[in-house]
C-alpha cells in the first residue's frame, strides 16, 4: 500500500505559515504546524487569544470600556491600600522588636552585674573558708608533759 498525503499552506494574521497535512490512506488529520515565514526562522507564533487584541480598536466612550476601567481603578486602589497597610504593619513590628531588644539588653546588663557581684561574694567566702580550715595532715599536736613520761 502506498501512502499519499496532501499539504495545504496558508498564512495567518501574524505572518506565520500554517501547514495542514492530511494522510489519504489512513484518513487521519495531523495537527496544524506553525512555521515562521522568514527564512531565518525568527518569527514568533502568536496564540489565538492574543491575535485579535492587537488590532482591535477600543472605544473609550463605550459602557464596557468604562466598566472595565472602573473595575481596574478599584483593583489598583485596593492593591495600593493593601500594600500601604502591609508597610505600616511591618514598620510597627520593627518598632516593637526594637523596644523588646532594648529591654532584653538592659536585662542582660543587670544580670551580668548581678553575676559579677555573686562571683565576688563566692570567691571571698571561699577564700575566708580556706583560711579558717587547716588541712587534715598538718594538724599540730600538743603533747601533754604529764603523759609523755609514762
Amino acid at each position: 500500500m502506498s501512502k499519499t498525503s496532501q499539504q495545504n499552506t496558508t498564512t495567518d494574521a501574524s505572518g506565520a505559515s500554517v501547514i495542514h497535512t492530511q494522510a489519504h490512506s489512513s484518513g487521519l488529520q495531523q495537527v496544524p504546524q506553525l512555521v515562521p515565514v522568514s527564512p531565518a526562522g525568527g518569527g514568533k507564533a502568536v496564540p489565538p487569544s492574543k491575535q485579535g487584541k492587537k488590532n482591535s480598536f477600543v472605544d473609550r466612550n463605550s459602557d464596557e470600556y468604562r466598566q472595565r476601567r472602573e473595575r481596574n481603578n478599584m483593583a489598583v486602589k485596593k492593591s495600593r491600600l493593601k500594600s500601604k497597610q502591609k508597610a505600616q504593619d511591618t514598620l510597627q513590628r520593627v518598632n516593637q522588636l526594637k523596644e523588646e531588644n532594648e529591654r532584653l539588653e538592659a536585662k542582660i546588663k543587670l544580670l551580668t552585674k548581678e553575676l559579677s557581684v555573686l562571683k565576688d561574694l563566692f570567691l571571698e567566702h571561699a577564700h575566708n573558708f580556706a583560711d579558717n580550715v587547716q588541712p587534715v595532715g598538718t594538724e599540730t599536736t600538743t603533747t601533754n608533759p604529764e603523759n609523755s613520761g609514762q
